[in-house]
């Protein structure tokens, strides 16, 4: 560019004028704070996605603000779990003006499986899901507009980390398709994150050996994934897969399993009062672990935060679990 210095400033500005443009990347949004982490990742210096969930807000259960519905028809592309996770999301993204959908849940790569209150690991359930980035069309989840389904597939699936590295690489395809002239770039960052988290797991598995055989409390039923990847106990679950508050009959239910379990710890969650947790399991001898984050409200946003919510969970489980 040294040669345009010489030309007189209207003529300079005339051949930068003259330069192709560099193609911006393109406007992505996200449901929660984990899939905004793992787009960031595969975006690095090109661009950050659009995260609705606010900090500190449930993704079961929030309201869109008119600004995060603008800025979601004005999306280039939507990466979501699903209306299994965020309910609420389902009607605005099969409304959408343009762009399509990226469901995380829907992918034919996807380890899935049923509630962890149901007792079955149901992975590969939604074969007959196609594909994946498609436009709007959710009908075959089997999911009301009003509410959110406690039954079926359980949607908390990055915290198997298989699944983490799977959607690393459908995000960086579906970015590649919308952004040709970056898809290297985003391919090469899916490729070094799934690593990074190849490295996560093995120490989370050595770090979780420990603690295999223990019964535990949660709040709600999220763990399902990743007590099975790494080979724990199923854990006792307070609330529904939903977070809502138990009714008598459920938390009755519950304290008898964990008295009749003699379930080591609880863990309390974040974004929930501890004190329903504390009930259930008063009396019982189970001690009180520290606060899981498994959607990762509290953290700072960013590429970080997917790593950062496995890794506390997995800290969180082997400190109280393994305690003398």
């Amino acid at each position: 560019m040294s040669h345009l210095r010489l030309l007189p400033p209207a003529l300079a500005a005339l051949a930068l004028s003259a330069l192709p443009a560099l193609a911006a990347p393109p406007r992505i949004v996200t449901d929660t704070a984990v899939t905004g982490a793992l787009v960031a990742q595969v975006m690095g210096d090109l661009g950050a996605p659009e995260v609705l969930t606010e900090a500190g807000a449930d993704p079961h259960h929030y309201q869109l603000r008119p600004s995060q519905a603008r800025k979601l028809q004005d999306a280039d592309l939507l990466v979501w779990v699903g209306p299994e996770l965020t309910p609420w999301l389902q009607s605005p993204a099969e409304g959408l003006a343009r762009g399509t959908a990226l469901a995380l849940l829907a992918l034919p790569e996807t380890q899935r499986q049923s509630y962890a209150a149901e007792g079955g690991h149901d992975a590969h359930a939604h074969e007959d899901h196609g594909h994946e980035e498609h436009d709007h069309d959710h009908e075959g989840h089997g999911h009301d507009h009003e509410g959110h389904d406690h039954t079926g597939t359980d949607p908390h699936a990055w915290l198997d980390p298989e699944n983490g590295r799977a959607w690393l690489t459908a995000i960086a395809e579906a970015l590649a398709r919308h952004d040709p002239e970056n898809a290297q770039t985003y391919r090469a960052n899916a490729a070094a994150g799934a690593q990074a988290l190849a490295a996560l797991e093995q120490e989370l598995q050595a770090q979780l050996q420990p603690a295999q055989g223990k019964t535990f409390v949660v709040f709600h039923d999220a763990y399902g994934y990743f007590t099975g990847h790494f080979g724990l106990n199923p854990a006792i679950a307070v609330s529904l897969g939903d977070a809502a508050a138990p009714s008598a009959a459920r938390l009755s239910e519950v304290q008898d399993r964990i008295r009749d379990s003699h379930a080591t710890c609880a863990f309390p969650e974040a974004n929930h009062d501890p004190k329903l947790l504390q009930v259930a399991v008063e009396g019982t001898g189970a001690r009180l672990g520290a606060a899981l984050d498994p959607e990762g409200t509290r953290l700072p946003p960013g590429p970080e935060l997917y790593a950062q919510v496995l890794r506390g969970i997995g800290t969180a489980l082997a400190d109280c679990l393994t305690a003398p």
